[in-house]
């Protein structure tokens, strides 16, 4: 790829999208091509069927390609899946003696040493952040480079995923055909497009309900403390209607597009709504009042499930509230019920902060996709330091490269 080209790669539970975007001369962001398909062999994020999800991603790769004129060889590639955790540690080291000032070297060393705290055998470090430092004592210090200190201590935060599971993603991606710049975890990616920096400063919660899965990232002070993977998504909306009208997955599907919403308040019990019937030639009618009921019984499941993590990580922590994005938060009335259920600041939010071939991806349902392009974009931009220190690229890709190649036929 040329410079300042660059991919983002996204395979998810429903489509498998591929963005590629240019950095201009003045800094911004253009999509310049970008490829959609409906993914098969993935199953909550994960791949289940390695054939499918390699013929997913060489769709998807194939339409962009077209679109753009420009030859994909290296993505940016999302990772999820309902296993991703996260913890935090601390890391403390001496500052070199001969100069009493805190180096690139110091930080890396208390870097790694947050690092060093026990994970099992089967999981593999995808993320370190530096969430802050403390030098000799003085708390809340971003960047100690240079400073003056005896003892340099970083908090950091630690996301790590199921090595197998990381490993098939990746085994997917280089069947396609496709080398892997760095892996994202989707949580942060999508927060990347959708959160600004006041909010992530000021404390905010990022839930990307996808298909399959909602992906959560909890920030405060600018950078993330909790992030995670809930197991459940839109496709449970779905599987509700269908068994509760008994009709099938794609009319379940269109019927909750077209007809649904989350909030109840003015349904009129009287409206109907024509649908298909397994096993019924003529089909019957239902009340909109019934379809929704449904919908907003499991939504409203969603959102405690939701509250629970958020809860966990710290509520309080949230001045800022929930940001809801992904393909499941366009349901209509899905942040007036996240709010009632959650009693704090909910609202829906698609990504920004990039122009050109946008009119159909500037939705909530791209936001992992154009987060990654923005994530790809920090990392060029040598005058602004990268908020996150991806664990695979110093060295961790490099032994799931070599995992990799020996499954590979």
């Amino acid at each position: 790829m040329a410079e300042g080209v660059l991919v983002a790669l996204d395979v998810g539970t429903s489509k498998v999208c591929a963005l590629i975007g240019e950095i201009g001369r003045d800094g911004k962001l253009t999509v310049i091509g970008h490829g959609t398909v409906p993914s098969s062999g993935l199953k909550r994020g994960a791949v289940v069927n390695i054939e499918q999800t390699v013929r997913s991603i060489r769709d998807a790769v194939e339409r962009a390609e077209r679109l753009s004129g420009w030859k994909i060889d290296k993505a940016f590639v999302g990772v999820g899946g309902a296993q991703v955790e996260s913890f935090n540690s601390t890391g403390q080291v001496s500052v070199a003696a001969h100069t009493r000032e805190v180096s690139r070297d110091d930080i890396r060393r208390a870097v790694e040493q947050a690092r060093t705290i026990p994970i099992p055998s089967n999981r593999e470090v995808l993320h370190v952040e530096r969430r802050g430092f403390t030098v000799d004592g003085q708390e809340g210090v971003k960047d100690p480079l240079g400073m003056s200190a005896l003892r340099l201590e970083v908090e950091a935060h630690i996301v790590t995923a199921p090595q197998t599971a990381v490993q098939n993603l990746m085994k997917c991606v280089a069947q396609a055909g496709v080398k892997i710049d760095e892996l994202v975890v989707n949580a942060l990616a999508s927060a990347e497009a959708v959160a600004n920096e006041t909010e992530r400063e000021l404390g905010v919660a990022v839930a990307d309900i996808g298909a399959g899965t909602i992906d959560l990232a909890m920030f405060n002070e600018g950078s993330p403390f909790r992030t995670s993977v809930l197991p459940v998504g839109g496709n449970f909306v779905t599987n509700d209607i269908a068994i509760g009208i008994k009709t099938s997955l794609p009319t379940a599907e269109e019927l909750k597009v077209r007809h649904g919403t989350c909030d109840l308040r003015g349904i009129d019990d009287d409206e109907e709504i024509a649908v298909s019937v397994l096993g019924e030639e003529a089909g019957r009618t239902i009340s909109r009042a019934e379809l929704c009921r449904i919908i907003e019984s499991r939504m409203r499941e969603t959102f405690e499930l939701i509250g629970a993590e958020i809860h966990a990580g710290g509520a309080g922590m949230l001045p800022a509230g929930l940001i809801l994005t992904g393909g499941g938060a366009q349901l209509a009335g899905v942040a007036e019920l996240g709010r009632d259920v959650l009693q704090m600041p909910v609202r829906v939010v698609g990504p920004s902060g990039v122009g050109g071939l946008t009119d159909s991806i500037l939705t909530p349902a791209y936001a992992t996709s154009i987060g990654l392009l923005q994530w790809g974009a920090s990392l060029l931009d040598e005058g602004e330091p990268a908020r996150y220190e991806s664990a695979p690229a110093a060295g961790v890709l490099g032994r799931l490269r070599s995992a990799v190649k020996s499954m590979l036929p």
